[in-house]
């Protein structure tokens, strides 16, 4: 007879993961998470990317759960190694996106003693309570199997977000028993939405109607009843960045991402209803909070903290945005909702006017925005670094088509599009996945270029080098008249891709960009276009006298 297998904690964990459907970890291996990737390498079904910086591996499980709305989930080591992926943690935080970081920790008898123990933290549960919409820490191996369920079902709880489980080293190789725990919770039952008749007849009556979206349609997969509902009401529709694609950004009637500008704050003064679909308003999208909104205003969301955040809210409707949109639709089909041609046309024109006033303000920098459009598939996954060049024109002037094909740093941390971008094709491989990076942050986490190649994972890096921090150099001489740090010293980009084994090429205008692109397109490798934007020009990029004010001594 042969013997069965010893059940351990590390056998557990992947067992779990399993069983809530995880196919891909991404991680580093280490001598605090070795039983861990034993017990993955023995069930075999699960998927381990490796990348090189713990950084890095948590924006790669980020992206892979923002494009397919799975668990994310990422394989630590202790204390430095989980100290490592901190900063990207606070990123999937502002994101909202489900994540499970699964970390060592010191042998649970030396744990907050100070023994100074390998890999050893001061309170690591402390450091990452902090940057994780909770964290963890097992101290029963024998209640691994609730431990993880537990911690799994938080981080998709609404409101979504990262949560981090500390599994002491001495406790992973432990042998418990194989027992079952068996869920026999009554499930409630399906109800039927019900929106007030208030609602339906203040939808029905307005003349100037606003729809703003963001990352809730698309978390919820509501992108086809958002676009029932504005063929019938014919509104003005304005995303927010993370609501990119909600809508695809090729429709006469949406704005896109262009709220906190003059022609939509116009828009916004005579709007007699509006209607925001999982959206944060976030400061620099409202203007920091000095947009009009309109005081008709219902807005949905499945966030119950959501309301009367940063803006009031006539009326508040809690549920998951398909099924209120559904139920909204069915309703709205059966009565007469008139539109104005007039006010049509004026949206479309807004929608013009907005692009127009960007592409004139950025030049020639537009034309490589009117390439990308050209050029890239309608599938294409657009990951934007925190770059002048991705903020100021990527993240607006660049059509998004499908939900979840759009990605940034939600949180404003530098360095993290390009591991995003090797997480986004490992979620996503049959889709062409374009990166906008500036030189500054690209070298942050520029090692992930060869995590692109090992995991065949082929992307394309669209870097724009200016020397430099290109909107510190802006706001430093905004501000003080004269610029400090800011000015960077880069290797050749080009010879660096290629000594990783991307294929890359250097341009000096828009029509050696295009050529270029569309070779690095048909191409199905990694490949670099490093956009000289010294020898182009500078992007022109103006602020608000008051944000400058701020960085200026004041009481």
């Amino acid at each position: 007879m042969v013997k069965q297998k010893e059940f351990t904690v590390a056998d557990a964990i992947v067992k779990e993961l399993v069983k809530a459907g995880v196919d891909t970890i991404f991680g580093i291996v280490s001598i605090h998470n070795m039983p861990i990737y034993e017990a993955m390498l023995e069930e075999g079904s699960i998927r381990m990317a490796t990348a090189r910086g713990e950084s890095g591996a948590v924006n790669m499980a980020d992206a892979y759960s923002r494009t397919t709305g799975k668990l994310g989930v990422v394989l630590t080591s202790t204390g430095a190694g989980a100290g490592n992926g901190a900063g990207s943690l606070t990123e999937t935080w502002n994101s909202g996106t489900p994540l499970l970081h699964i970390t060592g920790e010191a042998n649970y008898s030396y744990i907050g003693k100070d023994l100074r123990y390998i890999h050893e933290c001061k309170d690591q549960q402390k450091m990452m309570e902090g940057v994780n919409k909770t964290s963890y820490l097992l101290r029963l191996p024998r209640q691994i199997i609730p431990f993880m369920r537990t911690a799994i079902n938080e981080a998709l709880e609404v409101p979504k977000g990262p949560v981090t489980v500390s599994i002491p080293t001495n406790f992973q190789a432990q042998i418990i028993p194989q027992n079952q725990i068996i869920e026999t919770e009554i499930q409630p039952k399906k109800t039927e939405i019900t929106v007030p008749e208030e609602i339906i007849e203040a939808i029905i009556s307005a003349k100037r109607p606003i729809v703003w979206t963001g990352d809730g349609i698309i978390h919820s997969g509501a992108s086809e009843e958002l676009l029932t509902l504005v063929e019938k009401l014919h509104p003005a529709v304005v995303t927010s960045e993370s609501g990119k694609g909600g809508i695809p950004e090729n429709h006469p009637l949406c704005i896109g991402n262009f709220a906190a500008t003059p022609q939509f704050t116009e828009l916004l003064k005579k709007s007699d209803l509006l209607i925001s679909i999982g959206v944060r308003f976030r400061e620099t999208e409202t203007a920091e909070g000095t947009l009009p909104l309109p005081e008709n205003h219902i807005n949905i969301d499945l966030n119950p903290h959501a309301f009367n955040r940063n803006y009031a809210t006539k009326y508040g409707l809690i549920g998951d945005a398909k099924a209120v949109l559904q139920t909204i639709n069915k309703t709205l089909a059966e009565k007469h909702v008139q539109s104005d041609n007039s006010y049509v046309e004026e949206i479309k024109a807004c929608r013009q006017a907005v692009r127009n006033d960007l592409n004139e303000t950025i030049q020639p920098y537009g034309d490589f925005a009117r390439i990308m459009n050209k050029q890239l598939p309608e599938n294409t996954i657009l990951v934007t670094d925190v770059t002048m060049h991705g903020y100021i024109w990527g993240n607006k002037l660049v059509n998004i088509h499908e939900p979840g094909n759009y990605l940034h740093m939600t949180g404003g941390g530098i360095g993290q599009g390009l591991p995003m971008a090797v997480g986004a094709k490992i979620a996503q491989p049959e889709k062409p996945v374009v990166l906008i990076a500036g030189d500054g942050g690209f070298m942050v986490n520029a090692g992930e270029m060869i995590s692109a190649i090992q995991e065949d994972a082929p992307i394309i890096v669209l870097l724009f080098d200016d020397g430099g921090y290109g909107i510190l150099q802006y706001y430093q001489e905004a501000a003080y008249g004269r610029q400090t740090a800011v000015h960077l010293k880069n290797p050749d980009f080009a010879m660096m891709a290629k000594s990783m084994g991307f294929e890359a090429e250097k341009v000096t205008s828009a029509s050696e960009f295009d050529s270029v692109l569309e070779k690095a397109l048909t191409s199905n490798q990694s490949y670099m276009i490093v956009v000289d934007a010294n020898k182009i020009g500078d992007l022109k990029y103006e602020d608000s006298p008051e944000y400058i004010q701020s960085f200026r001594p004041h009481q």
